[in-house]
């Protein structure tokens, strides 16, 4: 099966003063250069979903897929305008995760296509995490039809698809531990001087 991956890049930092978190850094890193390099290796292709100017990702190297009008429609219009990223890739399904996790797990991909679920969404720590997911390109009528009744919600569009939730621990810090807040920021920057 051919899995292409994007990354979930279009929120708005508001926690963190409004900053693109494509671009916040992390021990000298972008978290997207940090997340990219964790996440390519697993996928056959890597795009990232943003609403910014492509410009400001340049660095990165990768297509960016930005959200069809009205662009403020949360994660799942990233989800969409990725699957249809994927089907223009011939693949049969997009993992996506979001641009704020640098710990995410190096076999996340592996994981979710063993679980066998068409749709299959990461777990740790008792939460489920819907922007770390597996999705069916054969999904995209039903997100499109969810997105046009209003439906922002990324994890109750993915339960009522019949997502599958795979347990994905990890040792030490949450592999989904996501950076929302300057003391997020700072006890990320902790966990990679302690592992050194």
């Amino acid at each position: 099966m051919k899995v292409v991956g994007v990354i979930l890049a279009g929120g708005r930092g508001r926690r963190l003063g409004g900053a693109d978190k494509a671009l916040v850094r992390l021990a000298g890193e972008t978290l997207l250069v940090r997340v990219a390099a964790r996440f390519a290796p697993q996928v056959a292709a890597l795009a990232l979903s943003a609403n910014g100017p492509a410009s400001a990702y340049a660095a990165a190297g990768l297509p960016v897929l930005p959200d069809a009008p009205p662009d403020d429609r949360g994660p799942l219009a990233g989800v969409l305008a990725g699957l249809d990223w994927a089907a223009a890739e011939g693949a049969e399904a997009l993992a996506t995760v979001a641009v704020d996790t640098p710990f995410l797990p190096l076999d996340l991909v592996a994981r979710l296509v063993d679980s066998g679920a068409p749709l299959a969404m990461a777990e740790s720590g008792g939460r489920r995490h819907p922007t770390a997911a597996l999705w069916p390109v054969a999904v995209r009528q039903a997100l499109s039809a969810a997105l046009d009744r209003g439906d922002r919600r990324l994890g109750d569009v993915a339960e009522s698809l019949g997502a599958v939730a795979v347990a994905v621990d990890g040792d030490g810090i949450d592999p989904f531990f996501n950076i929302n807040t300057a003391e997020d920021l700072a006890l990320a920057e902790a966990v990679l001087r302690s592992e050194g």
